[in-house]
């Protein structure tokens, strides 16, 4: 049925959840899993009345911390990929958006399915 599934976490609990559920189901179904997270882009767009004008010098510390936050959210996935036998491989896409991102990776790593939970949000939150 799916060879390949893309599973998309951004580190979050109910995310979690959703790297779990992909996990399991490559594991009946024989699948690879690729299980992606992006770090979208810092937004420059607001005036320097906002105090916005220092991003550019952090934006080194900004990119360091991104890499890092995304290295252990894939070294949590991997290490639960282990543990039930699935074939995954990582992978981090940093600034664009998240849904550009996973339609491009499921499209680019040839994955049949893409794997991941709702939001969360209820209420007027999700409104």
């Amino acid at each position: 049925m799916y060879r390949h599934i893309l599973i998309a976490t951004d580190g979050s609990e109910l995310a979690g959840k959703g790297v779990e559920h992909g996990l399991a189901l490559a594991s009946k179904l024989q699948a690879r899993a690729t299980v992606l997270t992006v770090s979208e882009p810092i937004n420059t767009g607001f005036d320097d009345a906002l105090g916005w004008s220092a991003v550019g010098t952090s934006m080194p510390e900004f990119q360091t911390a991104r890499e890092e936050a995304a290295r252990k959210v894939l070294a949590v996935a991997s290490v639960r990929a282990g543990a039930i036998g699935v074939d995954a491989a990582t992978l981090h896409v940093a600034d664009p958006y998240a849904a550009e991102a996973i339609v491009e990776a499921a499209g680019r790593q040839g994955c049949g399915l893409i794997a991941m939970p709702s939001h969360g949000r209820r209420a007027l939150g999700r409104l």
